[in-house]
């Protein structure tokens, strides 16, 4: 293990600019399982006229800004890249995107690292904010990292971040099977690590297979909810919480369960379809919405 830079915590970093068309959002609904069937959540892929397009945006794509690999590269405090695990992240919808073509700025700052022992691994705050090209906030992300390899340097603890979830059945869930493509056209987005496609690399850091992108089976989340609580309006969302709590590969089958605990905020879990009680994939998740 190399010496973590704690002197970078505070610092800012970017702007991280984004240029976008439709086909870039059209290609990130993809990558979150959008049209599997070709017909579902067409809403985000179906521009109707490419020289004048209207098309929805799924949210989650705030979410990928702040995670692609220039960002994650750029902002190195020292830790093995290897071990660079998506821990969790809470995303907070100021404006929906309408513009179907523009460039998006993103500032990154490194709020904290902590340290959860060794064998444990480090976990880093990230808060980003993305302005369109007009300057107005759309998204804040308060993102986190887990370096699995970097625990144990004597950094302090972690903040506690608890979640009440309901003890009582879901009031809704939602099953999908998860592509096996589905991280070779998600990674198109941005996020090139090689734990998504090189299954020499997956092996040697103890998966069967390269496994999915966080952000990927959090948009698949993010869809289950619009299409049951809020069809056709991805604009409504304010907020999307979740702690990623265990790896999903590819050709999994998943059952995201929603429960509405006030008249506009859920909870929800993502969990094997096959093995409910094995330990959720996505859990602790809050959703807001007007």
């Amino acid at each position: 293990m190399g010496r973590i830079k704690t002197e970078m915590v505070g610092q800012t970093f970017g702007p991280f600019v984004r240029d976008y068309t439709f086909r870039d959002l059209e290609l990130f609904a993809l990558g979150c399982g959008a049209g599997i069937d070709g017909k579902q959540d067409l809403i985000y892929l179906n521009e109707h006229d490419e020289r004048e397009p209207r098309l929805k945006v799924l949210p989650m794509f705030g979410a990928m800004l702040i995670v692609d690999s220039e960002v994650t590269r750029t902002i190195d405090y020292g830790y093995n890249y290897a071990g660079s695990l998506h821990w969790g992240f809470d995303i907070r919808f100021h404006q929906p995107i309408t513009k179907l073509s523009d460039r998006v700025e993103t500032k990154v700052k490194l709020a904290g690292l902590y340290d959860r022992g060794e064998g444990k691994g480090l976990l880093a705050q990230h808060i980003g904010d993305s302005y369109d090209s007009d300057g107005t906030l759309l998204f804040t992300n308060e993102s986190w990292d887990c370096l699995i390899y970097d625990g144990g340097w004597g950094g302090p603890a972690a903040p506690k971040d608890v979640v009440e979830m309901p003890d009582r059945a879901p009031d809704a869930e939602v099953v999908e099977t998860i592509p096996f493509n589905q991280a070779l056209i998600y990674r198109l987005s941005g996020d090139f690590h090689p734990q998504h496609i090189d299954w020499d690399y997956a092996a040697a850091n103890g998966e069967p297979r390269p496994i999915l992108h966080a952000i990927s089976y959090a948009g698949v989340v993010m869809r289950h909810f619009i299409s049951t609580y809020i069809p056709g309006e991805p604009e409504r969302l304010t907020r999307f919480k979740t702690r990623i709590t265990s790896p999903v590969h590819p050709g999994s089958t998943l059952t995201t369960r929603l429960w509405q605990v006030g008249d506009h905020e859920a909870r929800f879990a993502l969990v094997d379809t096959d093995h409910p009680e094995a330990k959720p994939h996505l859990n602790w998740g809050v959703i807001e919405w007007t």
